[in-house]
């Protein structure tokens, strides 16, 4: 039986409630799709302090302690260090994140099985304000997980298998400045969202972290005829091809600027591809100052039977800038055909 399927929004939804009540939650998925990112997110959006730790290279003195003679002379005691040493001292709620639990050998997980669910190793009592998170990737990933020891599974209130999808990807490309050119693309292509193929091969494939790396690639400015490779090392070669292929006609497109110019007489395209390049690009661009301009454009696009690319354009450019709220031309087409259409859905 498989574990349950959560996409990011839910499982940030769902930390946002354990982490404050100190019940621990395991996260699985595959490699590269946002997990670490997500813990860090949620221990940020609940004030709480992270301690990041990596099981996978740690030795079982990591976690209870170092032996030590008492200063009698006479006893030994467990000498805590490290990350065990910032958990028994925090004063603040912090959240203590177990990265790639599944790589650790048994001897290293074991030595959590106390933690996790006594909340004390040894003589070493965590105080109330330390949560549990951890994540692993699965045995059919091909990551070094030989397993989870069933008595630390156990210790877990629940296991949540991360599964990514395109508007939470998208939602959270567009806050971390992700070119809109690779948006864009898997607006139109979302299958390569994610078709991770585990392999012994050098060779990355397409996931929510390999096309953010494309992204940094791309705002290097490389020279064209250097694209399609840097872009294989980074998301493979079928998925660089294509999205090379997209970014040729992204670069053809109507000039963005030249639509805002000129919204009333600008070129409307008609295929899907474009659409979903066009709608990006203004998205990215729009502010209180333009939105007019830009609604004068998107009135048209509806006009021709592309509503969808309109409020896909609306939803993104409010992800960038909350401000647009305030533009009458926003608060004209909420009070109107299109506030219908976007609350038919949820901004």
């Amino acid at each position: 039986m498989s574990t349950t399927l959560v996409r990011p929004s839910q499982l940030g939804q769902i930390l946002a409630k354990t982490i404050p009540t100190q019940l621990p939650v395991l996260i699985t998925g595959a490699p590269g799709i946002g997990k670490s990112d997500i813990v860090t997110q949620a221990a940020k959006a609940a004030n709480a302090e992270i301690i990041i730790s990596h099981p996978a290279v740690a030795d079982p003195t990591d976690v209870k302690g170092l032996p030590w003679v008492a200063n009698d002379a006479i006893h030994a005691t467990f000498l805590p260090y490290g990350d065990l040493h910032r958990a028994i001292t925090a004063t603040k709620p912090t959240v203590w994140f177990l990265d790639d639990l599944g790589q650790a050998p048994a001897s290293v997980q074991a030595g959590y099985m106390q933690l996790l669910l006594a909340r004390q190793v040894g003589e070493h009592v965590l105080p109330d304000c330390i949560s549990f998170i951890a994540a692993t990737n699965r045995r059919v990933d091909r990551a070094g997980v030989s397993g989870i020891l069933e008595p630390v599974k156990s210790r877990f209130t629940t296991i949540l298998e991360l599964s990514p999808t395109l508007d939470d990807w998208c939602s959270w490309a567009i806050a971390s400045n992700v070119p809109s050119e690779v948006i864009a693309y898997l607006r139109f292509q979302p299958d390569f969202l994610q078709k991770f193929n585990p392999t012994a091969d050098l060779v990355n494939s397409p996931s929510p972290r390999t096309w953010a790396n494309l992204g940094k690639l791309l705002n290097l400015g490389l020279p064209k005829e250097m694209e399609v490779m840097a872009f294989a090392g980074a998301v493979g070669e079928e998925a660089a091809v294509n999205f090379t292929s997209f970014l040729r006609l992204y670069r053809d497109l109507p000039n963005p600027d030249a639509i805002m110019m000129a919204p009333d007489s600008a070129i409307i395209p008609k295929e899907i591809s474009t659409l979903y390049a066009v709608s990006t690009a203004l998205a990215a661009r729009a502010n209180a100052n333009n939105f007019s301009r830009v609604m004068t454009y998107l009135e048209r696009l509806e006009q021709n039977g592309y509503a969808e690319y309109s409020v896909l354009c609306i939803r993104d450019a409010l992800l960038r800038d909350k401000n647009i709220t305030t533009s009458p031309a926003f608060i004209k087409a909420m009070s109107g055909h299109f506030g219908q259409l976007i609350n038919g859905g949820t901004i």
